[in-house]
Protein backbone atom coordinates (compact mmCIF):
# COMPACT_ATOMS: atom_id res chain seq x y z
CA UNK A 1 0.00 0.00 0.00
CA UNK A 2 1.53 2.95 -0.77
CA UNK A 3 2.58 5.39 1.84
CA UNK A 4 0.55 9.38 1.72
CA UNK A 5 3.53 11.75 2.71
CA UNK A 6 3.24 15.42 3.25
CA UNK A 7 3.79 17.83 1.20
CA UNK A 8 6.30 19.21 3.65
CA UNK A 9 8.25 16.08 3.10
CA UNK A 10 9.43 17.17 -0.82
CA UNK A 11 12.16 19.37 -1.97
CA UNK A 12 10.73 22.62 -3.17
CA UNK A 13 13.39 21.67 -5.89
CA UNK A 14 13.02 18.48 -7.22
CA UNK A 15 9.65 17.94 -5.16
CA UNK A 16 10.65 14.68 -4.35
CA UNK A 17 10.54 13.07 -0.63
CA UNK A 18 13.97 13.68 1.02
CA UNK A 19 16.07 11.58 1.80
CA UNK A 20 18.71 13.75 3.29
CA UNK A 21 17.03 17.36 4.50
CA UNK A 22 19.38 20.24 4.78
CA UNK A 23 18.45 23.29 6.39
CA UNK A 24 19.08 26.84 4.39
CA UNK A 25 20.66 30.13 6.35
CA UNK A 26 17.21 30.90 4.66
CA UNK A 27 15.37 28.70 7.03
CA UNK A 28 14.12 26.68 4.27
CA UNK A 29 14.78 22.99 4.26
CA UNK A 30 16.06 21.32 0.74
CA UNK A 31 16.98 18.23 0.02
CA UNK A 32 21.07 17.99 0.01
CA UNK A 33 21.51 16.74 -3.11
CA UNK A 34 19.33 19.55 -5.06
CA UNK A 35 20.57 22.60 -2.76
CA UNK A 36 24.05 21.60 -3.33
CA UNK A 37 23.52 21.46 -7.09
CA UNK A 38 21.56 25.17 -7.01
CA UNK A 39 24.66 26.65 -5.14
CA UNK A 40 27.05 25.19 -7.60
CA UNK A 41 25.35 26.47 -10.21
CA UNK A 42 26.47 30.09 -8.85
CA UNK A 43 23.17 30.48 -7.66
CA UNK A 44 23.09 32.29 -4.30
CA UNK A 45 19.04 33.49 -3.58
CA UNK A 46 17.15 31.09 -1.59
CA UNK A 47 15.11 28.76 -4.17
CA UNK A 48 11.66 29.65 -2.00
CA UNK A 49 11.77 33.18 -1.19
CA UNK A 50 14.66 34.37 -3.22
CA UNK A 51 16.07 36.39 -0.86
CA UNK A 52 20.25 37.09 -0.69
CA UNK A 53 22.15 34.09 0.43
CA UNK A 54 25.68 34.67 2.25
CA UNK A 55 28.35 34.27 0.07
CA UNK A 56 29.50 30.72 1.42
CA UNK A 57 25.79 29.81 2.79
CA UNK A 58 26.18 26.56 5.48
CA UNK A 59 23.58 23.56 5.04
CA UNK A 60 22.62 22.68 8.43
CA UNK A 61 21.13 18.78 8.73
CA UNK A 62 17.86 18.49 9.80
CA UNK A 63 17.93 15.70 11.75
CA UNK A 64 14.35 15.97 13.32
CA UNK A 65 12.47 15.68 9.45
CA UNK A 66 15.10 13.17 8.96
CA UNK A 67 13.74 11.17 11.49
CA UNK A 68 10.09 11.88 10.84
CA UNK A 69 10.11 11.17 7.00
CA UNK A 70 11.77 7.40 8.06
CA UNK A 71 8.99 7.00 10.71
CA UNK A 72 6.49 7.87 8.21
CA UNK A 73 8.10 4.84 5.44
CA UNK A 74 11.45 3.52 6.45
CA UNK A 75 11.78 2.35 3.03
CA UNK A 76 12.17 5.47 1.97
CA UNK A 77 16.13 5.73 3.03
CA UNK A 78 16.71 2.77 0.12
CA UNK A 79 16.36 3.34 -3.17
CA UNK A 80 13.66 3.56 -5.15
CA UNK A 81 13.13 0.02 -7.07
CA UNK A 82 11.91 1.55 -10.40
CA UNK A 83 13.74 4.82 -10.63
CA UNK A 84 17.40 3.72 -9.41
CA UNK A 85 18.53 0.92 -11.81
CA UNK A 86 21.92 0.00 -10.88
CA UNK A 87 24.13 2.39 -12.77
CA UNK A 88 27.56 1.42 -14.70
CA UNK A 89 30.90 3.12 -13.80
CA UNK A 90 30.82 3.97 -17.58
CA UNK A 91 27.86 5.94 -18.58
CA UNK A 92 26.19 4.53 -21.74
CA UNK A 93 25.76 6.69 -24.39
CA UNK A 94 22.25 9.36 -23.63
CA UNK A 95 20.70 9.44 -27.00
CA UNK A 96 20.46 5.68 -27.16
CA UNK A 97 19.10 5.96 -23.15
CA UNK A 98 16.40 8.22 -23.61
CA UNK A 99 15.30 6.83 -26.94
CA UNK A 100 12.93 4.23 -25.52
CA UNK A 101 10.53 4.94 -22.64
CA UNK A 102 11.43 1.66 -21.33
CA UNK A 103 15.07 3.02 -20.34
CA UNK A 104 14.27 6.05 -19.04
CA UNK A 105 14.33 5.73 -15.86
CA UNK A 106 17.65 4.85 -16.42
CA UNK A 107 18.14 8.08 -18.14
CA UNK A 108 16.80 9.85 -15.59
CA UNK A 109 18.85 8.04 -13.00
CA UNK A 110 22.14 9.21 -14.55
CA UNK A 111 21.27 12.99 -15.28
CA UNK A 112 20.46 12.93 -10.99
CA UNK A 113 24.08 11.01 -10.50
CA UNK A 114 26.69 12.78 -13.51
CA UNK A 115 27.14 15.62 -14.43
CA UNK A 116 29.43 14.36 -16.97
CA UNK A 117 26.21 12.50 -18.56
CA UNK A 118 24.50 15.46 -18.11
CA UNK A 119 26.72 17.28 -20.16
CA UNK A 120 27.05 14.85 -22.64
CA UNK A 121 22.70 14.92 -22.61
CA UNK A 122 22.68 18.21 -23.67
CA UNK A 123 25.63 17.98 -26.18
CA UNK A 124 24.05 14.71 -28.30
CA UNK A 125 20.60 15.61 -29.31
CA UNK A 126 19.16 13.93 -26.49
CA UNK A 127 17.02 17.04 -25.41
CA UNK A 128 14.90 16.83 -28.37
CA UNK A 129 13.77 13.05 -27.71
CA UNK A 130 13.59 13.69 -23.55
CA UNK A 131 10.40 16.62 -24.62
CA UNK A 132 8.79 13.94 -26.97
CA UNK A 133 8.59 11.85 -23.97
CA UNK A 134 7.02 15.28 -21.95
CA UNK A 135 4.79 15.92 -24.46
CA UNK A 136 3.26 12.21 -24.55
CA UNK A 137 0.70 11.28 -21.93
CA UNK A 138 1.80 8.21 -19.98
CA UNK A 139 3.93 6.75 -17.32
CA UNK A 140 7.21 8.24 -18.80
CA UNK A 141 6.22 11.57 -18.99
CA UNK A 142 6.92 12.86 -15.43
CA UNK A 143 9.87 10.87 -15.15
CA UNK A 144 10.45 12.59 -18.88
CA UNK A 145 10.21 15.80 -16.93
CA UNK A 146 12.12 15.11 -13.62
CA UNK A 147 15.14 14.54 -16.00
CA UNK A 148 13.76 17.96 -17.34
CA UNK A 149 14.49 19.56 -14.10
CA UNK A 150 17.42 17.88 -12.94
CA UNK A 151 18.92 19.22 -16.60
CA UNK A 152 18.11 22.92 -15.99
CA UNK A 153 19.79 23.15 -12.61
CA UNK A 154 23.37 22.87 -14.24
CA UNK A 155 23.64 26.26 -14.63
CA UNK A 156 22.27 29.54 -17.21
CA UNK A 157 23.74 28.16 -19.94
CA UNK A 158 22.04 24.91 -19.82
CA UNK A 159 19.23 26.48 -19.38
CA UNK A 160 18.97 28.73 -21.99
CA UNK A 161 20.01 25.55 -24.39
CA UNK A 162 17.21 24.18 -22.97
CA UNK A 163 14.69 26.92 -24.19
CA UNK A 164 16.35 27.21 -27.79
CA UNK A 165 16.03 23.33 -28.02
CA UNK A 166 11.80 23.63 -27.18
CA UNK A 167 11.56 22.92 -23.55
CA UNK A 168 9.07 25.80 -23.57
CA UNK A 169 6.48 24.37 -25.92
CA UNK A 170 6.45 21.02 -24.29
CA UNK A 171 6.10 22.58 -20.26
CA UNK A 172 3.04 24.58 -22.30
CA UNK A 173 1.59 21.47 -23.08
CA UNK A 174 1.46 19.76 -20.05
CA UNK A 175 0.51 23.12 -18.48
CA UNK A 176 -2.21 23.47 -20.29
CA UNK A 177 -3.43 19.35 -19.30
CA UNK A 178 -3.04 19.99 -15.74
CA UNK A 179 -6.29 19.31 -14.92
CA UNK A 180 -6.15 15.64 -15.71
CA UNK A 181 -2.33 15.25 -14.84
CA UNK A 182 -1.85 17.56 -11.64
CA UNK A 183 1.52 16.14 -10.40
CA UNK A 184 3.27 16.44 -14.03
CA UNK A 185 2.01 19.81 -14.20
CA UNK A 186 3.30 20.72 -10.64
CA UNK A 187 6.86 19.24 -12.04
CA UNK A 188 6.44 21.49 -15.17
CA UNK A 189 5.74 24.79 -13.80
CA UNK A 190 8.89 23.62 -11.34
CA UNK A 191 10.69 23.55 -14.41
CA UNK A 192 9.22 27.15 -15.49
CA UNK A 193 10.56 28.65 -12.52
CA UNK A 194 14.16 27.06 -12.92
CA UNK A 195 14.39 28.18 -16.87
CA UNK A 196 13.19 31.38 -16.31
CA UNK A 197 15.63 32.04 -13.52
CA UNK A 198 17.72 33.59 -16.74
CA UNK A 199 16.58 37.48 -17.76
CA UNK A 200 16.53 36.19 -20.99
CA UNK A 201 14.21 33.01 -20.87
CA UNK A 202 11.72 35.30 -18.90
CA UNK A 203 10.90 37.20 -22.09
CA UNK A 204 10.99 34.01 -24.39
CA UNK A 205 8.48 32.13 -21.92
CA UNK A 206 6.54 35.22 -21.35
CA UNK A 207 5.48 35.60 -25.00
CA UNK A 208 5.07 32.26 -25.52
CA UNK A 209 0.72 32.65 -26.27
CA UNK A 210 0.10 29.01 -24.21
CA UNK A 211 1.96 29.72 -21.09
CA UNK A 212 -0.22 32.46 -18.67
CA UNK A 213 -3.16 31.28 -19.94
CA UNK A 214 -1.86 28.17 -18.46
CA UNK A 215 -1.12 29.34 -15.46
CA UNK A 216 -4.27 31.16 -15.08
CA UNK A 217 -6.29 28.35 -15.35
CA UNK A 218 -4.28 26.19 -12.88
CA UNK A 219 -4.63 28.93 -10.60
CA UNK A 220 -7.96 29.68 -11.18
CA UNK A 221 -9.73 26.09 -11.24
CA UNK A 222 -6.88 23.68 -10.36
CA UNK A 223 -7.73 21.32 -7.61
CA UNK A 224 -4.12 20.49 -6.59
CA UNK A 225 -2.59 22.96 -4.27
CA UNK A 226 0.95 21.48 -4.88
CA UNK A 227 0.23 22.11 -8.51
CA UNK A 228 -1.16 25.63 -7.54
CA UNK A 229 2.01 27.10 -5.66
CA UNK A 230 3.99 26.00 -8.50
CA UNK A 231 2.01 28.04 -10.47
CA UNK A 232 2.39 30.81 -8.15
CA UNK A 233 5.86 30.65 -7.84
CA UNK A 234 6.56 30.37 -11.91
CA UNK A 235 4.41 33.40 -11.69
CA UNK A 236 6.56 35.24 -9.65
CA UNK A 237 9.98 34.58 -11.14
CA UNK A 238 8.05 35.45 -14.81
CA UNK A 239 6.63 39.10 -13.58
CA UNK A 240 9.81 39.84 -12.31
CA UNK A 241 10.07 41.07 -15.86
CA UNK A 242 8.15 43.85 -16.32
CA UNK A 243 7.10 42.96 -19.77
CA UNK A 244 5.23 39.94 -18.36
CA UNK A 245 3.49 41.54 -15.92
CA UNK A 246 0.98 42.84 -18.60
CA UNK A 247 0.79 39.66 -20.44
CA UNK A 248 0.03 38.21 -16.91
CA UNK A 249 -2.76 40.50 -16.39
CA UNK A 250 -4.41 40.22 -19.74
CA UNK A 251 -4.11 36.22 -18.92
CA UNK A 252 -7.17 37.27 -16.17
CA UNK A 253 -4.11 36.37 -13.73
CA UNK A 254 -5.70 39.07 -11.30
CA UNK A 255 -8.77 37.42 -9.97
CA UNK A 256 -7.27 33.73 -10.24
CA UNK A 257 -3.94 35.33 -7.59
CA UNK A 258 -6.51 36.70 -5.26
CA UNK A 259 -8.80 33.67 -4.91
CA UNK A 260 -5.61 31.70 -4.31
CA UNK A 261 -4.05 34.34 -1.98
CA UNK A 262 -7.30 34.70 0.08
CA UNK A 263 -7.15 30.52 0.47
CA UNK A 264 -3.95 31.15 2.19
CA UNK A 265 -1.03 31.45 -0.50
CA UNK A 266 1.62 33.84 0.54
CA UNK A 267 3.31 33.70 -2.63
CA UNK A 268 0.25 35.32 -4.62
CA UNK A 269 0.24 38.42 -2.97
CA UNK A 270 3.96 38.80 -4.14
CA UNK A 271 2.96 38.34 -7.69
CA UNK A 272 0.04 40.58 -6.77
CA UNK A 273 2.76 43.11 -5.74
CA UNK A 274 4.52 42.75 -9.08
CA UNK A 275 1.71 43.27 -11.04
CA UNK A 276 0.55 46.66 -9.13
CA UNK A 277 3.02 48.12 -10.39
CA UNK A 278 1.78 47.94 -13.94
CA UNK A 279 -1.12 50.28 -14.63
CA UNK A 280 -3.98 47.60 -15.82
CA UNK A 281 -2.84 45.02 -13.38
CA UNK A 282 -3.66 48.48 -10.50
CA UNK A 283 -6.92 48.79 -12.53
CA UNK A 284 -8.07 44.93 -12.12
CA UNK A 285 -7.14 44.92 -8.62
CA UNK A 286 -10.05 47.56 -8.43
CA UNK A 287 -11.99 45.53 -9.61
CA UNK A 288 -11.87 42.67 -7.12
CA UNK A 289 -14.46 42.72 -4.25
CA UNK A 290 -13.06 42.89 -0.94
CA UNK A 291 -9.45 43.20 -1.92
CA UNK A 292 -9.05 46.06 0.33
CA UNK A 293 -10.57 44.30 3.37
CA UNK A 294 -8.48 41.27 2.57
CA UNK A 295 -5.14 42.83 2.33
CA UNK A 296 -5.67 44.90 5.48
CA UNK A 297 -6.62 41.63 7.14
CA UNK A 298 -3.23 40.02 5.99
CA UNK A 299 -1.63 43.23 7.31
CA UNK A 300 -2.66 42.89 10.74
CA UNK A 301 -2.90 39.34 11.80
CA UNK A 302 -0.34 37.94 8.56
CA UNK A 303 3.16 36.76 8.89
CA UNK A 304 5.96 39.32 8.40
CA UNK A 305 6.29 38.41 4.38
CA UNK A 306 2.44 38.33 4.17
CA UNK A 307 2.32 41.64 5.86
CA UNK A 308 4.79 43.27 3.62
CA UNK A 309 3.33 42.26 0.63
CA UNK A 310 0.20 43.32 1.44
CA UNK A 311 1.24 46.58 2.35
CA UNK A 312 2.88 46.83 -0.89
CA UNK A 313 -0.37 46.38 -3.08
CA UNK A 314 -2.23 48.08 -0.70
CA UNK A 315 -0.20 51.53 -1.30
CA UNK A 316 -0.14 50.60 -5.13
CA UNK A 317 -3.52 50.11 -5.37
CA UNK A 318 -4.49 53.08 -3.33
CA UNK A 319 -2.25 55.81 -4.64
CA UNK A 320 -3.99 57.99 -7.19
CA UNK A 321 -7.76 56.03 -6.32
CA UNK A 322 -10.15 58.14 -4.13
CA UNK A 323 -12.49 55.08 -3.50
CA UNK A 324 -9.49 52.49 -2.56
CA UNK A 325 -8.09 55.33 -0.28
CA UNK A 326 -11.62 55.52 1.25
CA UNK A 327 -12.19 52.16 2.16
CA UNK A 328 -8.79 51.46 3.26
CA UNK A 329 -9.49 54.11 5.84
CA UNK A 330 -12.47 52.72 6.67
CA UNK A 331 -11.02 49.03 7.02
CA UNK A 332 -8.23 50.27 9.69
CA UNK A 333 -5.61 50.75 7.38
CA UNK A 334 -3.71 53.24 8.47
CA UNK A 335 -4.27 52.61 12.39
CA UNK A 336 -2.54 49.05 10.99
CA UNK A 337 0.38 50.71 9.37
CA UNK A 338 0.96 53.12 12.33
CA UNK A 339 0.88 50.19 14.78
CA UNK A 340 3.39 48.54 12.39
CA UNK A 341 5.67 51.27 12.23
CA UNK A 342 6.29 51.48 16.13
CA UNK A 343 6.93 47.78 16.54
CA UNK A 344 9.18 47.27 13.00
CA UNK A 345 12.01 48.73 12.09
CA UNK A 346 12.81 47.19 8.82
CA UNK A 347 11.29 46.88 5.74
CA UNK A 348 7.51 46.81 7.28
CA UNK A 349 7.89 49.77 8.59
CA UNK A 350 8.73 51.34 5.32
CA UNK A 351 6.10 50.27 3.39
CA UNK A 352 3.50 50.86 6.50
CA UNK A 353 4.78 54.75 6.37
CA UNK A 354 4.57 54.82 2.75
CA UNK A 355 1.04 53.60 3.09
CA UNK A 356 0.34 56.27 5.73
CA UNK A 357 1.82 58.84 3.39
CA UNK A 358 -0.70 58.11 0.80
CA UNK A 359 -3.74 57.32 2.98
CA UNK A 360 -3.07 61.12 4.69
CA UNK A 361 -2.59 62.80 1.68
CA UNK A 362 -6.19 61.50 0.61
CA UNK A 363 -6.98 62.67 4.31
CA UNK A 364 -6.20 65.99 3.36
CA UNK A 365 -7.20 66.22 0.48
CA UNK A 366 -10.86 65.81 1.27
CA UNK A 367 -10.86 68.88 3.43
CA UNK A 368 -9.33 71.09 0.87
Amino acid sequence: MEVELPDDFRCPISLEVMTDPVILTSGHTFDRASIQRWLDSGNRTCPVTNLPLPPSPSLIPNHALRRLILSHSPSLSLPSANLQPCLSSSPPDPLSLVSSPHSLSSFYCYVKSSSQFRHRATESGAVTVLLGHVVSPGESREVALRALLRLSLDGDDTRVGLVADGAVDALAVVLSQGGSTPSAAAVAATVLTSLAMVDVNKCTIGAHPSVFPALSWLLSKGADRQCMREAATALYELCKFPANRRRAVRAGLVPALVKFGMAGSERAIEVLGQLAKNQEGKAEMRKVESLVRWLVSVARTGSARGTDNALLVLNLVCSDCEDMSMEAVKEGALDVSLSLIESDEGKIAKNAASLVRTLQDFQLGCFR
